[in-house]
């Protein structure tokens, strides 16, 4: 069986992102899948060459008005390089966020993420999951309670601080570390056949 290579790259504020990030690694790890972890805001060149070996690449970032954190811009502006060399064609890439908000513009940082994949000639892995929550039978407690479709995305009240982040959305980020992993297992296993 292949072993796909799954790098997470992430830039968490105040620790809220950090939480959905190892559930995304968790997912991932449970998959089968060799995870780095790698924090945007403290990248090195070794983390750098990792991202540049994985199979799949998952961005996430918190929203901040509306769109990624400064620091994951600064990443992003900063795999120019790559973009030039094609160094990240035909990797998978997937992507997560969490905001104080219910919407608060979380599909603007998705579609951000799936821009910034799309310019590297990546390929975007969705989350792959109906909606949750959205019935007179469902629950706050449901995978994807916030209806995403494109990435896993997280709610966090303002005034709690990481052990806040909701159990449902932690599930729904380990289901995207799953996804993404089995997605990259028949992507690197076709093209080793092809």
């Amino acid at each position: 069986m292949t072993t796909p290579v799954v790098s997470i790259a992430y830039h968490s504020g105040f620790g809220h992102t950090a939480v959905l990030a190892e559930a995304v690694r968790d997912g991932a790890t449970d998959a089968g899948a060799t995870v780095h972890l790698i924090n945007v805001a403290e990248i090195t060149d070794a983390q750098w060459e990792q991202l540049d070996a994985s199979d799949a690449i998952v961005f996430g970032s918190p929203t901040y008005m509306g769109t990624a954190s400064g620091a994951f811009h600064v990443f992003a502006e900063s795999t120019s390089g790559r973009w030039y060399t094609r160094a990240w064609q035909d990797k998978l890439a997937a992507g997560f966020t969490n905001s104080a908000s219910k919407s608060g513009d979380k599909l603007h940082t998705l579609q951000f993420f799936t821009v910034l994949a799309a310019q590297h000639g990546m390929h975007w892995v969705g989350l792959g999951s109906l909606p949750g929550w959205n019935s007179s039978v469902a629950s706050e407690n449901d995978i994807n309670r916030l209806g995403f479709f494109l990435g896993a995305g997280a709610q966090t009240n303002n005034d709690q601080g990481p052990e806040g982040v909701h159990k449902a959305d932690i599930a729904t980020a380990e289901l995207l570390g799953r996804r993404i992993t089995e997605q990259a297992r028949i992507y690197v296993a076709g093209r080793a056949a092809a």
